[in-house]
């Protein structure tokens, strides 16, 4: 390999162009080529990033670029099938959360990383590499609150998300779109796996909009400590809320607590038309360039491939948040609390 990763990205949605910005930048990256399977979007993204090799089918990248690595920045239920077939191509994997919708995948996805040891897999939970919760993981770690008792998320989005920006949210629901995040973060936090988890979702809202997916769910996750987390996720927030997303982590140990607050993110503005609170510590253009804990995400994964060192968040990561998921979709299905199933326990996809 080159002193520069050689970069494909597949999926050219809001994510997967940002992957194409940040690596086109970088100084340990160059991106190769892209894939998607709208010939506008190829060129309009290729023709912005100056990529020349466009590519409908994600078989035929694989196949003839000279990349060394993907990005897998395809829809939540798409995650599946260019993540293996990138791994049995030979090449090194981002991809985006959640790992995958369905934990037979997940656990096939496992098996065949970890036979492909020297081929590098990264899961995309950005959240962690956020300077606040990463000062919340080491003081936990340090002992600073005592032994972590309970923890509360919440990741809730406007409307706009699930009725405008996302084509496919009938095909996922909120806790997989935004609550991915915050299981992760917790089981980080608590350094404990998850055994159980018991859901309520609501559905109305978004089916009277055509859109046949929950408007919210709860989910209350225990784990192995006897800890236990309650994660709650919404997409039905009205456009006129400040900002996108509102969200909150909070961790209660045996002698402290943390609460991390991101509505504002230390930034209120206003202006004649509206009044905001502007995201700016995931990701946001510094001096013409994206910065910030999405930005430093990626770059580590560089890192993990040029030093041939073990990925911050691996696919035994994804797949344990994917088995929450699981856990959460039959637990709302059946109404009753739902085991979640260890690594394998599972038949493979």
């Amino acid at each position: 390999m080159s002193d520069k990763v050689r970069v494909g990205v597949i999926g050219l949605g809001t994510m997967g162009e940002q992957y194409a910005r940040i690596y086109q930048s970088h100084p340990l990256a160059e991106v190769t080529a892209i894939a998607d399977p709208k010939p506008a979007r190829l060129e309009e993204v290729g023709n912005q990033y100056g990529i020349a090799r466009r590519y409908a089918d994600i078989q035929q990248l694989l196949a003839d670029a000279p990349v060394d690595a993907v990005c897998v920045a395809t829809p939540d239920f798409a995650h599946y099938a260019p993540v293996k077939a990138a791994l049995e191509a030979g090449k090194h994997v981002l991809c985006e959360k959640p790992f995958t919708t369905d934990l037979g995948e997940a656990d096939g996805l496992l098996r065949l990383s970890r036979s492909r040891p020297r081929q590098k897999l990264q899961v995309a939970f950005n959240h962690r590499w956020l300077s606040s919760y990463y000062h919340g993981y080491a003081s936990i770690r340090d002992g600073a609150i005592g032994q972590p008792l309970a923890g509360f998320a919440r990741k809730n989005d406007t409307i706009w998300v699930s009725t405008e920006m996302l084509k496919w949210a009938a095909r996922s629901t909120p806790v997989h779109f935004l609550g991915a995040h915050d299981i992760d973060l917790m089981r980080w936090f608590f350094s404990s796996e998850p055994v159980e988890a018991h859901a309520y979702g609501s559905k109305g809202v978004l089916a009277a909009r055509g859109v046949d997916t929950y408007d919210v769910i709860q989910a209350q996750v225990k784990f192995v400590s006897g800890a236990f987390a309650t994660f709650e996720s919404a997409w039905i927030y009205p456009n006129c809320f400040p900002t996108i997303v509102d969200s909150f982590v909070e961790v209660l140990g045996s002698s402290g607590h943390l609460h991390f607050d991101r509505k504002r993110e230390s930034i209120e503005m206003s202006t004649p038309e509206r009044f905001t609170y502007p995201k700016v510590f995931l990701c946001h253009e510094v001096f013409g360039k994206l910065r910030g804990a999405f930005v430093e995400c990626l770059n580590d994964f560089l890192v993990a491939i040029l030093n041939d060192s073990d990925p911050w968040v691996t696919a035994f990561d994804g797949r344990q948040v994917t088995a929450v998921l699981d856990a959460v979709s039959r637990s709302l299905s059946s109404g009753h609390t739902a085991a979640i199933a260890q690594p394998g326990s599972v038949t493979a996809a």
